[in-house]
């Protein structure tokens, strides 16, 4: 079965919790250790090196963060989609290549034909599910690294005056993508080719 999709609000409150495990801590140590101008140069490229380790490795060992933990969702492999009316395309060629002696699909009007029930299309996963995932399709390294440094090198960025205000526009524009079709992958989840579901709970045992 389908997993569901984590709903915004979740994904929201993982990136809180996040953030704030990692980027107080480090932003405090920066501050101790260095002062003024430097300070707020470098907080938010050791904010963004701290974040991309941080996520990487959490979700290749267990697919979700200890923020994910907390709302109870994690990230695994998408899908690949199938093109449109490609799956009505196949079920034509299968009844088009059918041996000798096999039933077509045709209509009543047609002489010397069997009229048979035309082949029913694959069930879908309906809007707020994933797609032929299921909770232990857990992305690779690769993927894992990719999805965090998607999102963690635009905040290395913010001291510098152009590519700052760039960063921001990709965040507010990674956050609308999130809304775009039926999968809610934000521009992170498309380019690492994967999808953020709930969790399953485990089963209470019945006495």
């Amino acid at each position: 079965m389908a997993a569901p999709l984590a709903e915004p609000g979740q994904r929201l409150l993982a990136r809180v919790v996040d953030t704030l495990v990692v980027g107080v801590p480090v932003v405090l140590v920066v501050r101790e250790l260095v002062s003024g101008h430097a300070a707020d140069v470098i907080a938010p490229t050791a904010v963004a090196g701290c974040m991309l380790l941080y996520e990487a490795v959490q979700l290749a060992l267990w697919g979700r963060t200890l923020g994910k933990r907390v709302a109870g969702i994690e990230v695994v492999v998408a899908a690949p989609q199938e093109a449109p009316g490609a799956a009505a395309q196949g079920a034509a060629e299968a009844a088009g290549g059918a041996g000798p002696g096999a039933a077509s699909a045709l209509p009543v009007s047609v002489p010397g034909f069997v009229p048979v029930a035309a082949p029913e299309p694959a069930e879908s996963a309906a809007p707020g599910e994933a797609e032929g995932t299921g909770a232990g399709a857990r992305p690779d390294v690769l993927r894992c690294v990719l999805r965090a440094a998607v999102y963690s090198v635009p905040i290395g960025l913010r001291p510098i005056p152009v590519l700052g205000v760039l960063a921001s526009v990709f965040w507010v524009a990674n956050a609308g993508v999130l809304f775009e079709g039926t999968r809610r992958q934000a521009v992170h989840d498309r380019l690492a080719g994967t999808l953020v579901v709930k969790r399953p709970r485990p089963e209470s045992s019945a006495f």
